[in-house]
């Protein structure tokens, strides 16, 4: 039947995204990949390590790197957005909108002519702490393996480097967006997910103190990729942290934020405390909490960490933080619940465990779909032949991600087969 089906859409290439693709593509389907950023991999690969293994996320990467390559029928579209949606199950219509590369692909290019410029860009992948130039390669695994211009951050003079530098046929500055128009006989929706905005906690000193970080930041602190070499230092200074708070349910659980809890903030943090205490071994961790939620067997992870004499754990919700003006420390305004009082300790760095929010808060999907309260696609759609997976459902981990786009692909398979 692989044969005569259509072809199976997956939007979203992270690691949802990537496994529907390949596990569909493997038994013989072909299936088109569209991810929004020049390269696939999303959150997981903007990770330093998983837990509760402590390995890093190119691990995993590289074997559906190589997954890829070696399948023809899975077609990738970066750069690349699906903006209409019509028709039904087995037959549906797609417009998908390309936005250009500049580099053509045909033939190499090395960082030693991106070197030659003096336009900058925000890294994408370090979350804009830290700049590349605007000819840049996104990340040492990136796939596609190409590099990536930024012609809106590129100077005129810069433009005419390029042309005097780069070998003949590498960089075309004349591309523009391109359409392209498929039929589709099911959809996967792996859209993924952002962390919340933590300019909207106003109590808790982000964008205010300047040693008050995101538990995504965190983890490109600690990546030897990362804007510091994976030294966890102060922003403030550069100086190590020694001692830092980690506030759990930073906006989650929380009627004016996030009422739902997130699922991996406490896990995410609990590995954050393992980096710091591997990276100094005379690094404290406090860890101020509503509840320590790990599941199953993930409580082994939590309870390695209660041995650790230099790892504190404080029941409490932070009610403010603020800065000393002149050290930069770092001062919670939180009641132990546990012991009854106020513990007054200032930190060298705060780690705000920000919430999981569906990309589809921002960006819905061009087709009538049903989203709840707080905008993840409702399980409980009838759409015949739109399937969602991963973070674009629900909060979850990674392991949950990769067996929802297994059984995603499953049902896209079977829908495809009856159409």
């Amino acid at each position: 039947m692989s044969g005569e089906a259509k072809p199976i859409l997956v939007i979203g290439g992270g690691i949802a995204g990537i496994t529907a693709a390949v596990e569909a593509a493997e038994v013989g389907y072909q299936v088109i990949l569209v991810e929004k950023d020049a390269f696939l991999g999303g959150r997981v690969m903007r990770s330093y390590k998983y837990f509760p293994k402590m390995c890093p996320p190119t691990c995993g990467f590289e074997i559906n790197t190589r997954r890829l390559r070696r399948n023809s029928r899975i077609t990738v579209h970066t750069l690349a957005t699906v903006e209409q949606v019509s028709g039904k199950a087995g037959d549906f219509k797609v417009k998908i909108k390309k936005r250009p590369r500049y580099v053509t692909g045909a033939c190499s290019l090395d960082d030693s002519i991106a070197e030659q410029l003096t336009s900058e860009r925000p890294d994408d992948l370090n979350l804009g702490m830290g700049t590349t130039k605007a000819l840049y390669y996104p990340h040492d695994m990136a796939f596609p393996p190409l590099h990536m211009l930024d012609r809106d951050a590129l100077s005129e003079s810069d433009a005419q480097t390029l042309t005097k530098v780069a070998p003949a046929g590498a960089i075309d500055l004349t591309m523009t967006d391109e359409e392209i128009e498929v039929d589709v006989g099911a959809i996967i929706v792996a859209t993924g997910w952002r962390p919340y905005d933590a300019t909207k906690l106003d109590n808790l000193g982000f964008g205010q103190c300047e040693n008050v970080v995101t538990n995504v930041m965190m983890e490109r602190i600690a990546d030897p990729r990362g804007p510091t070499g994976g030294k966890i230092v102060r922003p403030s200074d550069g100086a190590p942290a020694v001692n830092v708070a980690f506030v759990q349910c930073a906006g989650s659980r929380d009627e004016n934020h996030l009422p739902y809890c997130s699922a991996v903030c406490c896990m995410a943090s609990l590995k954050q405390a393992r980096y710091l205490r591997e990276h100094n071994e005379a690094a404290r961790a406090t860890i101020f909490y509503i509840d320590i939620r790990t599941i199953g067997r993930l409580e082994k992870f939590y309870y390695n960490l209660l041995a650790d004499a230099n790892v504190a754990f404080v029941k409490g919700k932070v009610a403010k933080i603020t800065e000393d003006p002149g050290s930069k420390d770092l001062i919670l305004d939180v009641e132990d619940t546990i012991a009854g009082h106020k513990p007054e300790q200032k930190f060298d760095m705060v780690i705000l465990a920000t919430g999981i929010v569906p990309n589809t808060v921002d960006v819905k999907i061009p087709f009538e779909l049903e989203y709840d309260e707080y905008g993840f696609i409702d399980g409980a759609t009838d759409v015949e032949g739109i399937y969602a997976a991963g973070c674009a459902k629900h909060p979850c981990d990674v392991s949950r991600a990769a067996k929802e786009s297994t059984a995603a692909a499953l049902k896209a398979i079977q829908c495809v087969n009856r159409g």
